[in-house]
């Protein structure tokens, strides 16, 4: 009965995290074109992606310390009434040709951006210790919803209202309520609670483990380049005659690959270990830009962001596995909300850089711009390999 009731909640934040990614996916696909319309200059195109992970970051501390203090369901709760007004914000926004106005609401909903990217910690949370990597893969593996009804809602919304892609923020309206009903039938364990004057180690001592930083940058890094390009492929593709259903079709792909691998990802880590699958995950990030650099058709676009979701996979997984292995039960929000600030502050540098990366030096230059936190993120696991190596030797 209770693998049973374990299963249940597992299934149901699975399905959870799909509306969320649908979510995601279709900001991702219809933001950077609506702000191309509605901004006053090219170059801010991407600023309502950017605002959303902006948010994100400003957020990620917050959200942790609402958890602490309300506990799980009700965080996510809380987070899923903010995408509702958030939506509506945008709906109004695009409705009347606010440029500024779609920013403010995306730079709102990253209070839900930032909640529910702890779904997947919550997860660790209703499995034994030893299921932890996979229940993070199941979790994850629900963004395979989401790289269907994202592209497909962002598509089939396009001319649903008098202002194009304004019909997609109704519907997300919908998607949010969905996840308000699935949250609200889980029940997580409670949060542990520190005792008076044992509040664990501080941000910068958890700052300077090596482990914690090499998670930070595997999950920061890799989320940054993923974004970098994904953001700026409607804008690119459009640049190269393309049509948006097929800039759709690329995207779908390309989250397919970010979360069809979270089958397998789990217990590939518990097999190879987590360093390996890492390292992976930075070469994979390397044959996108080579498959980008090497052509502008659509299938040059399809391989290269299929090739940057499992690269994304691997390490997104992999740093959240090994991020687990640093921190206690009593720091575990203030750990957490750490790593989702430097995540969503990395997205936030990204998606604006997308913008005007590719709307002034083109997909090209973007995709060399690339290969610079690619570098970084293999320089960690460098680090941690080293230092790996030192004490096997001692």
């Amino acid at each position: 009965m209770a693998l049973l009731d374990v299963n249940k909640k597992l299934a149901l934040l699975v399905l959870a995290q799909g509306l969320f990614l649908t979510n995601n996916i279709c900001f991702m696909a219809i933001n950077g074109l609506v702000g191309l319309a509605l901004a006053p200059r090219p170059w801010m195109a991407t600023l309502p992606i950017c605002a959303y992970v902006a948010g994100g970051a400003l957020m990620a501390r917050m959200v942790g310390r609402h958890q602490l203090r309300f506990g799980r369901r009700r965080g996510f709760q809380i987070g899923l009434l903010v995408a509702i007004v958030s939506c509506a914000m945008s709906l109004w926004s695009v409705l009347n040709q606010q440029f500024w106005g779609v920013v403010i609401a995306t730079l709102v909903a990253g209070y839900y951006n930032a909640g529910a990217a702890l779904y997947r910690f919550a997860a660790t949370e209703i499995v034994a210790p030893e299921k932890r990597e996979s229940a993070i893969s199941w979790v994850l593996a629900g963004g395979c919803l989401g790289a269907v009804l994202g592209p497909w809602l962002a598509g089939a919304s396009k001319n649903l209202l008098v202002a194009p892609f304004a019909g997609a923020y109704l519907l997300l309206i919908g998607v949010a309520m969905a996840g308000l009903v699935l949250i609200s039938l889980i029940d997580f364990p409670a949060l542990t609670r520190p005792a008076p004057g044992a509040g664990g180690r501080s941000s910068a001592e958890l700052l300077r483990q090596p482990v914690f930083m090499v998670a930070l940058a595997a999950s920061a890094l890799g989320y940054g380049v993923m974004n970098l390009l994904m953001a700026a492929t409607p804008i690119a593709m459009g640049q190269c005659g393309l049509p948006f259903s097929d800039a759709g079709k690329v995207l779908q792909w390309h989250v397919l690959g970010m979360f069809v691998p979270s089958f397998f990802t789990g217990p590939l880590i518990k097999r190879v270990g987590v360093l390996p699958v890492m390292t992976v995950g930075v070469l994979l990030n390397l044959g996108c830009v080579a498959f980008a650099l090497s052509g502008q058709d659509l299938d040059h676009f399809l391989g290269a962001l299929l090739l940057l979701g499992i690269g994304w996979n691997f390490l997104y997984i992999g740093g959240t596995t090994l991020f687990t292995q640093a921190y206690r039960p009593e720091e575990k929000t203030r750990a957490q909300g750490l790593l989702d600030t430097g995540v969503y502050a990395t997205m936030t540098l990204t998606s604006f850089s997308s913008g005007a990366l590719v709307t002034t030096g083109g997909w090209q230059w973007m995709n060399w711009a690339s290969l610079v936190p690619i570098a970084m993120c293999a320089a960690a696991l460098v680090v941690l390999y080293n230092q790996g190596a030192k004490r096997a030797g001692d």
